[in-house]
């Protein structure tokens, strides 16, 4: 399956473009942009030069993505949150060569408004609220809220809250899918099926 640009939309030459993935209104991708298949850029989408994007992420309206951030797989991208990639910006002090990598680990949910600070890692199918503010790396399967984000629970992959301590050990089911997981010294995994 061929993948589909909005005739508003504009594709930069050397811009890849994976299967079955959807160009909105009025969105721009560079030409050194890398997106996989099956994704959707929502309508004023703009995807930068040095991006790397992974299979069947969602980028909601109204999202920059800019050099130096990297999203892995099943990502979802709400509207209107941000990225960035300089720490301190000024306008009269040229700070390209500054740019902070950020990378949006697999699955993981980035509410609406939410703003993920250059330089983090934000943790595989971790759950930044709507209006967050990420300015420190995520855990896998963190629940995060707040301005600075704080961590207020443990979320499972299919985003249901898993009754869990913030600190410490333990162990609770996914109440949609019945997916184990454990908390080992502060890090949540899920476990593996026998």
């Amino acid at each position: 399956m061929d993948s589909t640009v909005h005739p508003s939309a504009i594709v930069d030459d050397g811009a890849v473009i994976g299967a079955g993935t959807r160009v909105w209104h009025f969105s721009h991708v560079c030409g050194g942009a890398r997106i996989g298949a099956g994704c959707s850029l929502g309508q004023n989408v703009y995807i930068g030069n040095d991006v790397v994007i992974g299979d069947n992420v969602k980028i909601q309206n109204n999202v920059s993505v800019y050099d130096a951030v990297t999203i892995e797989d099943d990502v979802f991208c709400g509207p209107s949150m941000v990225f960035t990639n300089v720490y301190n910006p000024r306008s009269a002090v040229a700070r390209k060569s500054e740019y902070r990598a950020t990378l949006v680990r697999r699955g993981a949910t980035i509410g609406a408004n939410a703003t993920v600070v250059c330089g983090v890692t934000i943790g595989a199918h971790a759950f930044l609220a709507a209006g967050a503010v990420a300015n420190r790396d995520v855990p896998d399967f963190a629940l995060m809220a707040g301005v600075p984000a704080r961590q207020i629970g443990w979320i499972s992959r299919h985003g249901e809250r898993l009754d869990l301590p913030l600190a410490g050990d333990g162990r609770a089911a996914c109440p949609h899918s019945g997916d184990a997981y454990v908390l080992r010294d502060g890090v949540c995994a899920l476990i593996p099926a026998p």
